[in-house]
C-alpha cells in the first residue's frame, strides 16, 4: 500500500517533467534529493501528480544538496578536491544520485538557476547531455524553469541543444510549452547559429572530401568555398552578439557563394583539357 506521504513525494519527483509546468514552489527542489531507500515502486498518474503537496523533509540528505542550490561553488570545490573532507571519496558518487525518475544533483543546480555551480561542476568530467528516464536533459530542464543564465552557460559549455525528451521535444519545445518566452528566443538564437556552424562544416567536408564529395573541383572553386567558409567561422566567433536575423543573413551569404559552385561539381564535363585538383 502506498501512504499519502509517498505519493506526495514521488509526485513531487515527477513534478517538473510531467506535469504543464514547474512547481508553484521551489522549495521542492530539495525533495527530490532525499534518500529514496524507502519509495514504493508503483506509478503515480497524473492526477495524484497535480494534487501533490510539499513533502516532509526527512531523511538522508545529499551533503553536496545544499551548496549546489545556495551557489556555494567554494564548498563543493572543498568537497572534490580537499582528502580531508569526509565526503571527498565519495563526491562524484553523491553529485551522480539520481531520484526515481533519473535526475541528479546537476538538475537541481539548474533548477535553482545556480549558474556558477554547473560551471564548476562541468570540471569534474560530468557527462552535461545525460538524460532522465523520459529523455530530459539539464537543458530541457533550465528551459522549463526559465533559468536564462543557466541555458547560457549549457549552451557555452557545448551542449546538445538538438537533444529531444520523450515527446520529442527539444529544449526550446519545452520553453515555449511553459511561456518561459526569454528562453525559447535565447534558445532559437542558439539554434540558428549551430545551423550555421553545420552548414560551414557539411560544405568544408564535401569539398575536402574526394570520395564523398559530388564530384571534381577546380582548385580555384575549393579555394573560394573554403574561404567563404573560413570567414564566416570568423564572423560566428567575433559576433557573439549577432541577431537571429543577422545570423540568416551570414548562411544565406554562403549559400549563394556554394550552390553555384556545388551546382558545377554536378555537372559532367565537356572534354578533359580542364585541370582539376583531383
Amino acid at each position: 500500500m502506498v501512504t499519502a506521504e509517498g505519493r506526495s513525494r514521488r509526485a513531487v519527483f515527477l513534478e517538473l517533467m510531467e506535469s504543464e509546468g514547474p512547481p508553484e514552489s521551489e522549495s521542492s527542489e530539495k525533495s527530490i534529493f532525499f534518500s529514496q531507500e524507502e519509495e514504493e515502486e508503483e506509478e503515480v498518474d497524473e492526477e495524484e501528480d497535480e494534487e501533490a503537496r510539499e513533502p516532509e523533509e526527512t531523511g538522508t540528505v545529499n551533503p553536496l544538496l545544499q551548496p549546489a542550490l545556495t551557489g556555494d561553488v567554494e564548498g563543493l570545490q572543498k568537497i572534490f578536491e580537499d582528502p580531508e573532507n569526509p565526503h571527498h571519496e565519495q563526491a562524484m558518487q553523491l553529485l551522480l544520485q539520481e531520484d526515481i525518475v533519473g535526475r541528479n544533483l546537476l538538475y537541481a543546480a539548474c533548477m535553482a538557476g545556480q549558474s556558477d555551480v554547473i560551471r564548476a561542476l562541468a570540471k569534474y568530467g560530468v557527462n552535461l547531455n545525460e538524460k532522465t528516464a523520459r529523455g530530459y536533459t539539464l537543458l530541457h530542464c533550465a528551459a522549463a524553469w526559465g533559468r536564462l543564465e543557466t541555458l547560457k552557460v549549457l549552451v557555452e559549455l557545448g551542449v546538445d541543444i538538438e537533444a529531444l525528451n520523450f515527446r520529442e521535444e527539444r529544449a526550446r519545445d519545452v520553453a515555449a510549452r511553459y511561456s518561459q518566452t526569454e528562453c525559447v528566443e535565447f534558445l532559437n538564437w542558439a539554434e540558428a547559429r549551430l545551423e550555421l556552424k553545420k552548414y560551414i562544416a557539411k560544405v568544408s567536408a564535401t569539398v575536402t572530401d574526394t570520395e564523398k564529395g559530388p564530384g571534381k573541383l577546380f582548385k580555384e572553386d575549393k579555394n573560394t568555398v573554403l574561404n567563404a567558409c573560413r570567414v564566416k567561422n570568423e564572423w560566428l566567433e567575433t559576433h557573439l552578439e549577432a541577431s537571429i536575423k543577422e545570423v540568416f543573413e551570414q548562411k544565406q551569404q554562403l549559400e549563394d557563394i556554394v550552390t553555384p559552385i556545388f551546382t558545377k561539381m554536378a555537372t559532367p564535363r565537356q572534354g578533359k583539357s580542364a585541370k582539376s585538383i583531383f
